[in-house]
């Protein structure tokens, strides 16, 4: 009974998806259109959807098309009417979906899948602005996808370092774990031919210490791992304080750039009964911190500076999302950091204002001041998540990587014997056969079955987050889009070719002068420290390049959490661009008193030119 109902769900997936995949951009014509039909199929989102709790995948395909109508549809009220919550209904074990006897009130809602359909005065509608297709899960011979092998080995690996230190992402620092790591991740053919989204390798074509999982844009591969941004702070009101404290000036307030410290070694969703649940839309406990131990009445998480990817994801995980780039502009407006040359004169602040002979007698403050540029930064981050909702809910619904991971999961339990063979629709099992073979042979998954803890031995993707990744498609990435927004804001007001240097005592990002020390800044080594660790790096650390470091910090560190892949980075960043990019465009034709130039730094290295002239 149980194989014909799935014999027969095979089927119907195949078939529901072969018409789509034929007129698909990723569909090659190979004389095998059913495997890869199907195939293309396992690779759609389907999070909050009653899910099959031996296999781990989407009971019935009906639901999947219920949540595309709703999705279709641009209201919120069909996704309670017409689609089936994961939370509120149950697959038995004999098969079927059935409501569930004792539901929990305690469920997670789908994310603002309506976002992407409305429209906004300034700058381009979320509609306007694209992304090229995800890579495919088979490649034009029905292959695994080297493009997708190599970022799922790269999520698997972030995790089996969650817990290595940051600066010992550095050539001459790398410990074993490491270096073990970037020799599995070199092992894969797409490193040695990135025909797709490139990543930063060294001289002999290979991933280091010094650029691995550093993103792909100017600067990123110089210095240590983690951008300034994300560590230093600046002076008080009256100058006083240092930027090793880490703490950031906002107005008479002060914010402080520690963290809480999540447990070591502490991942979830490594069972295939968690991994369901979650799946299903169900809400886990909170994930767990390690306590102050000062303790007090009302006991706070223990603190500190960045100093772990799982750092990193914790950061990720409830920042409010233009945070980072807010904090970055408050340092560089509190350092005195030269705006663009092209307009520093109607800003007030810019070199002739620093002279009494060139000093004008009027500046910017509401216009090309910093009012202007708080504003803007983030102003830009609703636009790039609306825009990104399009992108992920309307186009491309591209499963997570927690959920590929339960498919190479998957395979292994059916060759094991563990699930029933007839359980795993055809096309699955050879396209998954294919990538936990390419990852066995690497070593990568047997990295990841040795992370003690529950669930060791299995080939399920070690989440940061109790609940795994958000309730939306993966594909684009809101943290990378709203990184790329925001960042390009500021790399349009600031003057990029300053640098981080020590003039008369005093650290600020500043244009290069006769006498200027080279100065960055690490997490600090020794546990407890309240002050971040000076050192002198090997060359200056620009402007330009901790701001694209702070765009790949924030992004890929999602991909640290387990939540996004390297593409969802690479693109959503380049839309974030293009959002920003237009709204600037916009204001500046009605910007008519005075001429004026942006000079805005792409994340490819190319430079745009936007102003009155």
């Amino acid at each position: 009974m149980t194989d014909r109902r799935q014999d027969s769900y095979a089927v119907r997936v195949e078939a529901a998806e072969l018409a789509r995949s034929r007129n698909h951009p990723d569909h090659k014509a190979n004389g095998d259109e059913e495997r890869y039909a199907g195939a293309q199929y396992f690779m759609s989102f389907t999070k909050g959807l009653p899910h099959n709790p031996q296999t781990g995948l989407l009971e019935d395909p009906q639901d999947f098309v219920e949540f595309r109508r709703a999705i279709d549809d641009g209201f919120i009220d069909p996704f309670s009417i017409s689609v089936r919550h994961g939370a509120k209904f149950v697959v038995p074990l004999g098969g079927g979906v059935e409501p569930e006897p004792d539901p929990t009130d305690n469920f997670r809602q789908w994310e603002a899948p309506t976002a992407g359909v409305v429209f906004d005065l300034e700058g381009p509608d979320a509609q306007a602005v694209t992304m090229p297709p995800a890579p495919p899960l088979l490649d034009a011979n029905g292959a695994p996808n080297p493009e997708l092998v190599l970022e799922m080995a790269e999520v698997y690996e972030l995790a089996v370092l969650r817990d290595q230190p940051f600066n010992n992402f550095e050539n001459g620092s790398a410990t074993p774990e490491i270096t073990a790591s970037i020799a599995r991740l070199n092992a894969l053919s797409y490193v040695g031919n990135q025909t797709g989204r490139p990543r930063k390798v060294n001289s002999a074509g290979e991933l280091d210490a010094q650029t691995v999982f550093r993103g792909s844009s100017p600067g990123v591969e110089v210095g240590p791992y983690l951008s300034q941004f994300l560590l230093i702070g600046n002076t008080d009101r009256n100058g006083n304080g240092n930027v090793d404290q880490g703490l950031i000036t906002y107005g008479v307030l002060q914010i402080d750039q520690k963290v809480p410290v999540a447990q070591p070694q502490e991942d979830y969703m490594r069972t295939m009964e968690t991994y369901v649940n979650v799946q299903r839309g169900i809400r886990p406990d909170p994930e767990n911190y390690v306590p102050d131990p000062a303790g007090g009445p009302s006991p706070r998480p223990a603190r500190r500076f960045i100093a772990t990817p799982r750092d990193l994801a914790t950061y990720v995980h409830y920042d409010a999302l233009y945070e980072a780039y807010l904090n970055a502009c408050i340092i560089l407006l509190e350092m005195g950091t030269p705006f663009d040359p092209g307009f520093d004169h109607l800003s007030g602040v810019g070199a002739a204002a620093n002279d009494a002979n060139t000093r004008r007698n009027a500046g910017g403050f509401a216009l090309y001041g910093g009012p202007h540029i708080l504003n803007l930064v983030t102003e830009v981050a609703t636009r790039a998540l609306k825009a990104v909702r399009f992108q992920k809910f309307n186009n491309h619904i591209r499963l997570r990587p927690e959920a590929l991971a339960a498919r190479i999961e998957l395979e292994r339990l059916r060759s094991s014997g563990a699930v029933p063979t007839a359980l795993v629709p055809p096309a699955l099992q050879a396209s998954m056969a294919g990538y936990r073979e390419i990852l066995e042979t690497n070593g990568t998954l047997t990295a990841v079955a040795a992370i003690p803890g529950p669930g060791a031995g299995s080939y399920f993707l070690p989440m940061a987050f109790p609940e795994g990744s958000p309730m939306h498609p993966a594909y684009g990435a809101g943290h990378a889009t709203v990184a790329g927004a925001c960042v390009t804001i500021l790399k349009a007001f600031f003057d990029t070719s300053s640098v981080l240097a020590q003039s008369g005592g005093r650290v600020a990002f500043k244009r290069l002068n006769t006498g200027d020390a080279r100065i960055a800044f690490r997490a600090p080594a020794a546990a407890g420290a309240d002050t971040l660790d000076p050192f002198v790096p090997e060359q200056f650390l620009t402007l330009e390049g901790e701001l694209n470091k702070l765009a790949a910090n924030i992004s890929i560190g999602r991909d640290m959490a387990g939540v996004h892949y390297f593409t969802d980075y690479y693109d959503s960043l380049r839309m974030g661009e293009e959002i920003a990019i237009g709204i600037l465009e916009e204001q500046a034709l009605t910007y008519s008193t005075d001429p004026f130039v942006l000079s805005v730094p792409t994340f490819d290295g190319d430079v745009r030119r936007i102003g009155r002239r």
